[in-house]
């Protein structure tokens, strides 16, 4: 077993992690109380080639690796965890089911953009009838001619509010005979399509700096060749890709909590109290060491899980593992250092507060803790 980093994955965890410290990290208050990420940030991403890390170059990207897109991840989010969100949506959904789906004449129009960083995509599955229970949706496709028409509410929907959010890839029945398996497919639907409304945008706990919007698809049309894959296989597409969304929430989980140990540290070393600094005390070099321990074996669980995606193996299991476990960690990562932080810690001006505002939501997105454990009990049935 080799646990080292190839040579060009290293490189891409040094040079993001350079951007991330220079063009995010000075600036993410600023944009939390602005409500919006500058969409040059995304350019630049897409500039240094971060945005298109998996995809072969004759699309624009480095012919990497998911390992690569993934440190990429957690690195983005150890600066600002709302734009690791965004590369969660845009690339390891949008973007990798345009890739494997797609026509070629879908990938040249819309995952290149994505690519390049000129566009976002948004992910439009959950409703508010549908949410684990995804195959419940309730928004209907009909074929009129040479047109889709769509109609149903999404909710939920992050990113899609953005300024630079182009498309949404949206799952609706298109067939529906009360049968026990309805027909499900997926549909790429540009932003800007004639019945695409944009519905309130959800004040949240947190993050409010990545939009998310409530979205209205009334009797919305777009070509018959806006269809994306297999159509009666659209969710079994999107189930594929949200695999892959729950390694990246994973990768998520360990940025923000190595962002959260990183400031504890930094803060334990010059805080003092009865005559020295508070690192010296058991209790918070224990706490610390726990924190620390965590974040290593989140980082190692998710590592693996893109790793076996890029050799073509299985890692259903893995995957699941890691993304409960990391987003489990964040959060208990979170509140630890808000606790070594004091007073100070609950206080808006210091960076923990924020961190713990925002790491509960890694549990919740691309699958709930709870739908994990069904995921990995299932395996475990039929292991044994």
């Amino acid at each position: 077993m080799n646990f080292d980093l190839s040579k060009e994955n290293a490189m891409i965890r040094k040079e993001v992690r350079r951007f991330a410290e220079k063009e995010i990290a000075p600036h993410v208050d600023q944009w939390e109380k602005a409500w919006e990420i500058p969409e040059h940030v995304f350019a630049q991403m897409g500039a240094l080639g971060f945005m298109g890390i998996p995809f072969p170059q004759a699309y624009g990207g480095m012919g990497g690796d998911w390992v690569g897109m993934h440190i990429c991840i957690e690195e983005i989010s150890r600066a600002d965890i709302a734009i690791g969100l965004v590369l969660d949506a845009s690339i390891s959904l949008i973007a990798q089911e345009l890739f494997i789906f797609g026509t070629e004449a879908q990938k040249r129009k819309w995952l290149m953009p994505i690519i390049r960083g000129e566009q976002i995509g948004a992910f439009a599955l959950t409703e508010p009838d549908a949410g684990s229970d995804a195959a419940a949706i309730q928004t209907k496709a009909v074929l009129d001619g040479d047109q889709w028409v769509i109609s149903g509410v999404k909710q939920y929907i992050s990113c899609i509010g953005m300024a630079n959010a182009s498309i949404m890839i949206v799952a609706a029945v298109t067939e529906d005979n009360t049968c026990e398996k309805r027909i499900i497919s997926t549909f790429i639907v540009p932003k800007n399509a004639p019945g695409v409304s944009l519905g309130r945008r959800y004040p949240k706990l947190g993050m409010m700096r990545s939009a998310t919007n409530e979205v209205v698809l009334d009797n919305c049309r777009v070509p018959k060749d806006n269809l994306l894959g297999d159509p009666k296989r659209g969710l079994a597409q999107h189930l594929t890709v949200l695999e892959t969304g729950r390694i990246s929430v994973a990768a998520m989980s360990v940025g923000l909590a190595q962002a959260c140990l990183d400031e504890a540290i930094r803060y334990a070393k010059a805080r003092k109290q009865f005559g020295r600094p508070i690192f010296d005390h058991q209790s918070v070099r224990f706490k610390l060491s726990d924190m620390a321990a965590g974040i290593e074996l989140a980082r190692n669980q998710y590592l693996k899980a893109a790793w076996l995606k890029d050799q073509g193996r299985k890692h259903t299991f893995e995957t699941a593992v890691a993304k409960l476990f990391a987003s489990e960690t964040a959060e208990k990562v979170a509140s630890d250092a808000l606790q070594i932080h004091g007073g100070y810690g609950y206080m808006e001006e210091c960076p923990v507060s924020r961190y713990y505002k925002e790491a509960k939501l890694n549990q919740i997105i691309e699958g709930t803790s709870e739908i994990q454990r069904m995921v990995i009990s299932r395996v475990l049935a039929k292991r044994f």
